[in-house]
């Protein structure tokens, strides 16, 4: 399963992520935005979309830079998360599929329960932050 997920940065540094609802699998825990790549569509083009839909924000393609990936087996198969950060969009973020947002300095994102897949990508961008 391909999984697209974005580190959207303000001016200041801080790193948008947010908390999945207390249902389903690892609810309560915190994410970086994003979802599940569909077949036929770039993965540039599911995380535009998925942005669009989960916070309501509008994102340009090149907007969206790869920065790092993660693995983690799910079942009998394997979860590939991709991490692109992204310093420009258009509109408020707002917690259309979320149970909250919250808004984190590089290094504070290490003290947030995360799901497994997630967390090299909090250790990425803390290191890369100096944190």
């Amino acid at each position: 399963m391909i999984v697209v997920a974005a580190a959207l940065i303000r001016a200041d540094g801080s790193i948008l992520v947010q908390q999945r609802h207390d249902r389903g699998p690892h609810g309560g825990l915190w994410e970086f935005p994003g979802g599940k790549w569909e077949a036929g569509e770039s993965l540039a083009g599911a995380l535009v979309r998925e942005l669009s839909e989960e916070l309501g924000i509008v994102v340009a393609h090149d907007a969206l830079h790869p920065l790092t990936f993660a693995t983690e087996p799910i079942g009998s198969g394997e979860l590939l998360l991709l991490l692109y950060v992204c310093s420009s969009w258009q509109g408020e973020a707002r917690a259309l599929d979320a149970k909250q947002l919250r808004w984190c300095k590089p290094a504070d994102l290490l003290e947030l329960p995360m799901p497994p897949a997630d967390i090299p990508l909090a250790r990425e961008l803390a290191r890369r932050a100096g944190g």
